[in-house]
């Protein structure tokens, strides 16, 4: 394999360990979707649980795609907002929706046929 390839192989293995998985992309486009309570989130993603959604959420901000910031004082006291770094995945993310689209329409199309 050269050079080039191997780094191909390397950065998509990247990617997927950062967000891959059945619920990093879905707490991702809530949290961007204007869902910054942990209940919001927990409420927006159909089948996550309290303590898978609380590891997620710890895992990702250790990987910087989320902040959580703790104010007492404010309307919400704990909040989860995305982070530059992680919006900048979003294109990607529109692609990925638009793809997931396409295909289940394809799939159905054919299962009709």
């Amino acid at each position: 394999m050269e050079r080039n390839q191997k780094e191909e192989v390397q950065a998509l293995q990247d990617t997927l360990h950062v967000l891959g998985g059945k619920w990093r992309l879905p707490i991702i486009n809530s949290i961007c979707n204007g869902n910054h309570r942990f209940r919001e989130i927990e409420r927006s993603i159909p089948g996550i649980t309290t303590r898978m959604l609380s590891r997620e959420l710890k895992d990702m901000e250790m990987n910087m795609l989320i902040r959580r910031t703790e104010n007492r004082d404010a309307e919400i006291p704990v909040k989860y907002e995305s982070t530059p770094y992680c919006k900048s995945f979003g294109p990607v993310i529109e692609e990925m929706i638009k793809w997931g689209k396409l295909h289940r329409k394809e799939i159905i199309r054919k299962s009709k046929q």
